[in-house]
């Protein structure tokens, strides 16, 4: 199989680690991060689109708060990373802006993937951002984030962004150098891959457990983070990171290891919508039947009736004028909403519903025809 080149993703996400954004006795590492923002500028001259999910808010934080090291409490750590995400986005702004890159500070925590109706308005918010040309700059939201609700580690984030954001390539910049068949710092004959192209239980039984206790991730989740990854369609990386310029590193062959998909994210998305139970239906007019087929997006003036109870983001059945089964969608309306405005031009909507709603019923990314 072919092995990924960096500099042929269409989109990419690029995790950073807190010890390679932030020392802790000097605080932010200016020079590496200048160097990155060359790396981006390239990736965006290419025509790729570019997310960064960056940890460091805390450990920004803490230093300003004067905060002990050890272990902080949750609302230490959540006081840090108030006063840190400020400080975070701005040094994105500052490196990038040179380059004419607006960037933009997004903040979820679990609970935003893993609802459908936040999930949807995620993916929305970034694909609109992604479309302007704007590089987003991702982070668990640690002002909010309880234990209960939070990824814990920003690797099985970034994995999770990239599925949402319908990346191609996911690149973990880490402390080490790829994925080994053991931990090489124990034991000398440990041997690092350079593809993996499936996660067997034999790989997962390498994995073993974290270093040391300077990271929330260790090889067990940059694990897990390759299989969503994957599943999603998602090649990737995981690297050593402290390199000035590392992207220009990986292109120009630095060790890694790529974890490749069996197919890219567009066609996982739409095996996965595929394989989901409809909450609805949506029967359609002649002219929609021309329009989808033709790859176009459902729109409300081609809808002749509605069926059923779903909410925003579930998933619906698509019939054609004979009651034939065209496809399924995840419908962007409830059902109350989606019976208001079938039927009716877009520019109507917001005179049925009451609020600007979203010009298509079921967006054309989130449809198997």
């Amino acid at each position: 199989m072919a092995v990924p080149d960096v500099r042929a993703a269409r989109r990419l996400v690029v995790k950073i680690g807190s010890a390679l954004l932030v020392d802790r006795a000097t605080g932010l590492r200016q020079g590496w991060l200048s160097a990155l923002a060359l790396d981006v500028a390239e990736a965006k001259v290419r025509g790729a689109d570019v997310v960064l999910v960056s940890s460091g808010s805390i450990a920004l934080g803490r230093k300003v708060l004067g905060l002990p090291s050890g272990e902080l409490t949750l609302e230490q750590s959540q006081a840090a990373a108030a006063v840190g995400q400020i400080r975070l986005a701005r040094a994105y702004e500052e490196v990038l802006a040179p380059h004419g890159i607006t960037t933009a500070q997004v903040l979820v925590t679990l609970e935003d993937t893993t609802d459908r109706r936040r999930y949807l308005n995620s993916r929305a918010t970034m694909e609109t951002l992604l479309g302007l040309g704007v590089v987003p700059i991702v982070n668990e939201n640690d002002t909010v984030a309880t234990d209960e609700i939070r990824f814990g580690d920003n690797d099985r984030l970034a994995a999770q962004i990239a599925v949402t954001a319908g990346a191609d390539q996911l690149i973990l910049l880490s402390d080490v150098d790829g994925f080994y068949s053991a931990n090489p710092k124990e034991d000398p004959s440990a041997v690092r891959f350079d593809v993996v192209e499936t996660i067997t239980p034999e790989i997962e039984a390498m994995a073993g457990d974290p270093i040391s206790g300077l990271s929330k991730g260790g090889m067990k989740t940059k694990l897990m983070a390759a299989k969503t990854a994957v599943a999603g369609g998602c090649a990737m990386a995981i690297m050593e990171g402290s390199v000035l310029r590392p992207l220009k590193a990986l292109a120009e062959g630095a060790h890694r290891t790529w974890f490749v998909p069996g197919a890219d994210p567009q066609v996982a998305r739409k095996r996965w919508i595929n394989a989901m139970k409809p909450k609805g239906e949506i029967l359609v007019d002649a002219g929609a039947v021309t329009a989808l087929r033709a790859g176009k997006s459902l729109l409300p003036a081609g809808v002749r009736s509605v069926k059923g109870a779903f909410g925003r983001g579930e998933p619906v059945a698509i019939l054609g004028p004979d009651g034939a089964v065209l496809g399924k969608g995840l419908i962007r309306y409830t059902a109350v909403e989606a019976k208001a405005i079938a039927g009716h031009k877009s520019g109507e909507i917001e005179g049925i519903l009451g609020y600007a709603g979203r010009a298509a019923l079921i967006h054309r990314d989130d449809m198997v025809i």
